[in-house]
């Protein structure tokens, strides 16, 4: 389905039944990726997943991103959707919309499962960032990006633009511990150990400054430890927290 929000058309996806449920997914990537995470959807959800402004099949005209206005496309499209409360699963970058949005309006997120998200950047992913190009991707990857961005050449170029401009930004991605503190929901954060992107440490800075945060470090975890191998094991925690049976 296709909603115009904020001057974009942003594709999503709504199945199932029972409470909402969230998926975000990563950058450069698209609601479909949650397909190698959950091979069949969660049951006694209602799950929405979009694809970010600019991703996958949805449009970005102005070119201009940032993880703020993202959060704020969510807010509309749930808005539409007639849900006031959700829980949710935020991956990299999608986890730094979630961030924003249990920010600007706690009330508005149960629960959240944030994964391999910072509070900000730290030099080392500045530094990938700045010279990040499709050349640095393996082929498959490369093919990949085409199968998940249906818009063509333009619209993947952008999302490398994008990137590197974050190298340059210290305003979007700045989440203090005393802006973090105002989150309310329950929050499951998730960081592989082994992340090229970001140093575990920022893990720990996240659980000390969120109130209701609990933290799961995975073992020999890179950026994004929910694929894969890791897929089952994340599953399998994700749904014991947002169903709330592990403090039963």
């Amino acid at each position: 389905m296709i909603a115009e929000i904020n001057g974009c058309q942003i594709y999503y996806d709504v199945r199932g039944d029972g409470e909402p449920l969230l998926l975000l997914h990563g950058g450069m990537g698209a609601g479909g990726d949650w397909t190698h995470v959950f091979p069949t959807d969660p049951s006694g959800f209602r799950i929405v997943v979009p694809d970010a402004r600019g991703h996958g099949r949805s449009t970005n005209p102005s070119g201009a991103f940032t993880f703020r206005q993202a959060a704020l496309d969510v807010f509309a499209l749930l808005d539409r959707l007639g849900i006031e409360k959700v829980k949710a699963i935020g991956l990299s970058g999608g986890g730094i919309t979630l961030l924003h949005m249990a920010t600007i309006q706690p009330a508005r997120v149960e629960s959240m499962i944030v994964v391999s998200a910072p509070p900000y950047f730290p030099a080392g992913a500045r530094s990938i960032q700045a010279k990040f190009s499709e050349e640095m991707l393996p082929e498959a990857e490369r093919r990949a990006m085409r199968q998940r961005h249906v818009h063509g050449d333009d619209q993947i170029q952008m999302l490398f633009t994008q990137v590197r401009g974050f190298a340059e930004d210290y305003h979007d991605v700045n989440f203090t511990p005393p802006l973090l503190s105002t989150i309310t929901a329950d929050t499951l954060i998730v960081f592989g150990d082994r992340d090229f992107l970001y140093p575990v440490s920022i893990a720990f800075e996240l659980h000390a400054a969120i109130p209701r945060a609990f933290l799961w470090v995975v073992p020999n975890g890179g950026h994004g430890p929910i694929f894969g191998a890791h897929a089952p094991a994340f599953v399998a925690t994700a749904m014991a927290f947002l169903t709330d049976t592990w403090k039963r």
